[in-house]
């Protein structure tokens, strides 16, 4: 099989790929533009490991440069695509609206119009639970309503489910949304709260928590999240109502943690007290998120394999290695 994985040097790209070139027949070409929203070393050192692969290609391209991605579709013949570049973060999108309409809209769209120049045979895309806002209904199914995103990065995300379903209905192209839901583990993204958390507890500084503790994320163990991807990527994917081969599955732990419960793990790690700074809860961010993963499991049989002491605990241990 012939794979394209964009955002192949972020976190979950990167580990997607490392288990795509696990198997020797496998040929898996990444892309990604290396841009400096987080620590670019990091990116950098995960392309290292990816590009002792024999059957990996790397090409440094921005999805929203049409004329160098319609050439790397020309050449590949991709059986699969997983679009997993995108820029990230709900508190970066209130200041700089441009790159998630650079990126996750007009990049998005590239994508779709080389998957319709050169057909493929699936097309997997990185949506969000931040398209559910702060749906009052939980745990959140993928047949809930989603038309009201509380931030500019969540109203990005459902325009690529919109998108991505009339591009499947118009040129049978078959398509799987993946709503991610906090994924965390060791090579993970610095602007995350349980890096940073880990990064200034271990330096005495002073961390921000927002209303108080008092809100819950759906923390996904890295494994998990590409166990997930890799069960949908082997399978038929099922017909809408309208014929048209298109789901969404919640990539998820299905089991919420309260933020305060989280930062008290992770200074149980590292065994130290975390100075605190209290806040108020932040524009763009809601009070729970909550993995329902009935139909991932139903189609599947995909079931998250690691708690989140286990989870932090295999972080913390990298964190303190990684960074001596």
């Amino acid at each position: 099989m012939k794979y394209l994985v964009t955002g192949a040097s972020g976190f979950i790209g990167f580990y997607l790929c490392k288990e795509l070139l696990e198997d020797s027949n496998n040929l898996v070409v990444g892309i990604d533009n290396m841009n400096d929203y987080y620590d670019v070393s990091l990116k950098e050192n995960r392309l290292k490991i990816l590009k002792e692969y024999p059957n990996f290609t790397f090409y440094k391209v921005d999805i929203s440069d049409n004329r160098k991605l319609l050439k790397i579709f020309e050449k590949g013949k991709f059986d699969v695509v997983i679009n997993l570049a995108a820029q990230a973060g709900v508190r970066y999108s209130i200041d700089h609206p441009d790159c998630y309409i650079n990126s996750n809209v007009l990049g998005f769209y590239n994508i779709l119009e080389a998957c319709r120049k050169y057909p493929v045979k699936k097309l997997l895309f990185a949506s969000s639970s931040s398209v559910y806002g702060n749906n009052k209904k939980i745990p959140y199914k993928t047949t809930d309503m989603v038309d009201t995103p509380v931030s500019l990065y969540a109203a990005t995300k459902k325009s690529n489910e919109l998108m991505a379903y009339s591009y499947s209905n118009l040129y049978n192209i078959p398509v799987v949304g993946l709503r991610f839901f906090t994924v965390y583990g060791p090579m993970g993204r610095p602007d995350m709260a349980y890096y940073l958390f880990t990064k200034r507890i271990m330096n005495d500084e002073q961390i921000r928590v927002f209303n108080n503790g008092d809100m819950y994320r759906d923390f996904t163990y890295i494994d998990d999240a590409i166990d997930g991807i890799m069960a949908l990527v082997s399978i038929e994917i099922p017909s809408d109502q309208n014929g048209v081969k298109y789901k969404i599955y919640n990539i998820g732990n299905n089991n919420p943690v309260k933020i305060s419960k989280f930062i008290e793990i992770l200074e149980n790690l590292i065994g130290k007290k975390a100075k605190k700074e209290f806040l108020p809860m932040q524009d763009g961010d809601v009070y729970k998120t909550y993995a329902d993963i009935g139909e991932l499991t139903k189609d599947t049989g995909f079931e998250p394999q690691t708690p989140i002491e286990e989870g932090l605990e295999k972080f913390v241990k990298w964190y303190k290695k990684y960074y001596k």
